[in-house]
């Protein structure tokens, strides 16, 4: 009775001390797993990123369009009437030439070229004196690019390029 007693005491202790390593073990394989996923779904997240922009970035060469005046540029009141500024630009376009309603034969159609001013000179009329900012020219070449596509059609513009300014 006596080694019985033993057995029964000894097999309490060694389920005991299997439990806790068990527990462990566990432990360690959801937390693998855990890892695992998030480093997954990191992965994948900054994979998708880059994936995008290289493919946003990647274009047939496109026809490069001078606005205004060739010698000159653009030249606009800005900042009101009452401010008596004066701005002498040259903007130039880097144009779609898969859009053959802008572009035919690597020259600007008319339609597209009266668009292409009408919508800069609204946008440089209408700009605030604190806009034209050198820190402000990225927030002032997007802001062409963008309404430049909304009028002439998506991807129609691939960037913009300010290669002189002055405001006096």
């Amino acid at each position: 009775m006596a080694d019985e007693q033993k057995e029964t005491e000894a097999a309490p202790e060694e389920k005991k001390k299997k439990s806790p390593i068990i527990l462990v073990i566990i432990l360690v394989l959801v937390g693998l797993v855990l890892a695992a996923g998030i480093s997954f779904v990191i992965t994948t997240k900054m994979m998708k990123d880059t994936a995008t922009e290289s493919v946003s970035e990647h274009h047939d060469p496109g026809v490069f369009i001078k606005l205004g005046d060739a010698k000159e540029g653009i030249m606009v009141n800005v900042g009101g009437q009452k401010a008596g500024k004066f701005l002498k630009a040259g903007i130039v376009l880097e144009m779609n030439p898969g859009k053959k309603d802008n572009i035919l034969e690597g020259k600007l159609q008319p339609m597209a070229e009266t668009k292409i001013l009408d919508t800069t000179m609204q946008i440089l009329r209408s700009a605030k004196l604190d806009e034209f900012d050198a820190t402000k020219q990225d927030e002032l070449k997007k802001k062409i690019k963008d309404e430049l596509n909304t009028k002439l059609g998506a991807g129609s513009v691939y960037d913009v390029y300010i290669t002189s300014f002055l405001l006096q």
